[in-house]
């Protein structure tokens, strides 16, 4: 077990590394000590504002120059792998941002690599840590509305994602490997393993490589039917980004998460409902508060791993079995079949 604050090195200052830096912030067991990105401007920003002592604008040199104990990847899906093996090369803990790899195969070989040199290899998968989602779980598990049996998640939006991450737009594989990877991790989290999956996919916004909208069934071994819905390009009255829909109907009832974050649950005798609104750390974005909010929480999880104080949810082991399923939607929408998983 570690004592002492954590020793935390960083690889990517990009969009979401200001947020996560701020999370990281927030434990007083953990200190950000290194940053390093191949422009330094960003890094120096943020390692002003955050106080870390070294930057760097190669990994490498980040990784030669020793002292950590973990190291956050915060980079665009097509380096992870090369930045994985630096880092455990090094023998040092690895977090990796989502989607662990571009490709199913690369993932597996980032988790074999890391399994071999006896390093921990965690992913940064922070939608299960939503304060609406872990509260409708808390609902599930209590048997507030018996054995559900039928579920739908929605994330639908208009936002204009590419204003802040402009990368998105070349994508191949966009919306299922971008927000599919956290929604249907989601759907593990909530509903257990899938045993089949069916897709569709379609590119509606002019300019962009990869599909921005996408529909997925998953069939559950435990019997729940699960709708997933992902756009990009849906114009709403209510814009519920970056958060989700999700209704669930179960044999005495059904909850629902609905906007404005508030979830409810009907039964015969009647319909509560309640705020489940996240905390209001002062770093967060307001049009990204749900999803920022969640860093928090997600980088606590990981932490104790790191630290032997508690086992992360989403080790290499059990995202492996989220792109499982992401590939597999992938292949049914180009194949129109029904994947067994």
């Amino acid at each position: 077990m570690t004592t002492g604050a954590t020793r935390v090195g960083v690889i990517g200052a990009g969009f979401w590394a200001g947020f996560q830096l701020a999370a990281w912030a927030e434990r007083s067991d953990a200190r950000v000590v290194a940053i390093a990105n191949r422009s330094m401007g960003p890094a120096q920003a943020l390692a002003e504002r955050f106080g870390i002592d070294a930057v760097h604008d190669d990994p490498a040199a980040m990784m030669a120059a020793g002292g950590l104990d973990v190291v956050d990847i915060i980079t665009a899906p097509d380096t992870h792998a090369a930045m994985i093996r630096l880092v455990a090369d090094h023998g040092v803990a690895v977090i990796c941002q989502k989607p662990l790899a571009s490709e199913l195969e690369t993932a597996r070989q980032s988790a074999a690599y890391c399994e071999e040199r006896g390093v921990a290899l965690l992913v940064h998968e922070n939608f299960r840590w939503q304060t609406p989602v872990r509260e409708l779980a808390a609902d599930l598990r209590s048997g507030a509305i018996g054995r559900p049996f039928r579920a739908r998640i929605e994330f639908t939006t208009g936002f204009p994602v590419f204003e802040n991450q402009p990368f998105l737009r070349d994508l191949p594989r966009f919306i299922l490997s971008d927000v599919g990877v956290h929604v249907l991790d989601v759907a593990r989290f909530l509903f257990g393993e899938a045993t089949s999956v069916v897709a569709q996919t379609q590119s509606i916004q002019p300019g962009i490589a990869g599909e921005d909208v996408a529909t997925v069934m998953l069939q559950m071994a435990e019997g729940v039917t699960v709708g997933c819905e992902f756009s990009f390009a849906t114009i709403l009255e209510h814009d519920p980004f970056p958060g989700m829909l999700i209704r669930v109907e179960g044999t005495t009832g059904t909850l629902e998460l609905r906007p404005p974050l508030e979830l409810r649950c009907t039964t015969r005798t009647g319909t509560t409902t309640r705020d489940v609104a996240p905390p209001d750390w002062a770093w967060v974005d307001p049009r990204y508060a749900v999803a920022q909010a969640a860093l928090v929480p997600c980088i606590t999880n990981l932490l104790a791993h790191v630290r032997g104080e508690g086992d992360a949810e989403t080790t290499a082991a059990d995202n492996l079995r989220t792109l499982a399923l992401v590939e597999a939607a992938y292949a049914s929408a180009a194949s129109g079949e029904v994947i067994r998983t």
